[in-house]
């Protein structure tokens, strides 16, 4: 993961357009030189977020960021718009020749830190046709990290799971609770066992724990772990990059 810097307009702004491409770019190097299969980039230092909504602003300049790294690193990559900017995330991704996008809120309703959030299965995919990106993978949160699903309770994340897979996106994503919490462990092998699609861990990968979650997951979305300290918004540490990639490597 690739967090950008906080981008135009955002009370943390603080970086021109080109400072922030030249920064993402910084990380596309290091991430490749160890080795890693594939990118993706999101606006985390936006805080705080907007929910299903970002401006024009915020679309241009992670379609540019997006693009570069794309061209530079020749690897698949992705694009994740905070908090839930699902549609917002298929133009970046479209107009930058990504693969994929990560989509919050894909299914089911959540209260998020962001507020209410509902499912936007119907309206994004009609979208991703609009647009002609279909060829575009959707990867979907199940039960999204930073939220309460108390309204949600009577559903198991197998079922999530499975209704996610009915309303076709391509791939799961499963997290914990929040950003660098480790996944359950229980709700992975549930999930794998309900669907047939691919399945990402989302948060708390670590070195310590890897060998427990590759035999669960098809792959690895990490960001906080690839910092000095662990911590998401801390440099990207070239060592520890290297060292999960040779643990994964290794199996």
């Amino acid at each position: 993961m690739i967090h950008l810097r906080a981008l135009p307009g955002t009370p943390a702004s603080r970086l021109s357009v080109n400072q922030i491409v030249d920064k993402a770019l910084e990380e596309a190097a290091i991430y490749c030189e160890a080795g890693i299969h594939a990118l993706m980039l999101e606006n985390m230092h936006d805080l705080p977020y907007l929910r299903r909504q970002v401006g024009p602003e915020i679309v241009a300049a992670m379609a540019v960021a997006a693009r570069e790294v794309k061209r530079f690193s020749n690897l698949p990559c992705g694009v994740q718009v905070l908090a839930g900017a699902n549609k917002q995330a298929l133009a970046v991704a479209q107009a930058a020749g990504l693969d994929f996008i990560r989509a919050e809120g894909f299914v089911f309703s959540q209260i998020s830190d962001e507020g209410m959030m509902h499912s936007d299965a119907g309206e994004l995919l009609r979208y991703r046709r609009q647009i002609g990106a279909e060829h575009i993978a959707i990867w979907a949160d199940i039960k999204k990290k930073h939220s309460s699903h108390a309204i949600t309770a009577d559903v198991n994340i197998a079922e999530m799971a499975k209704a996610a897979e009915f309303f076709r996106a391509e791939g799961l994503i499963i997290t914990g609770p929040s950003t660098g919490l480790s996944a359950n462990v229980e709700e992975l092998k549930a999930v794998r066992a309900a669907t047939g699609l691919p399945l990402l861990v989302g948060s708390g990968i670590t070195a310590e724990n890897i060998k427990t979650y590759l035999p669960l997951a098809d792959g690895f979305i990490v960001g906080s772990y690839f910092k000095e300290g662990g911590h998401w918004d801390a440099p990207l540490s070239r060592e520890r990059v290297r060292e999960l990639v040779e643990l994964v490597e290794a199996g």
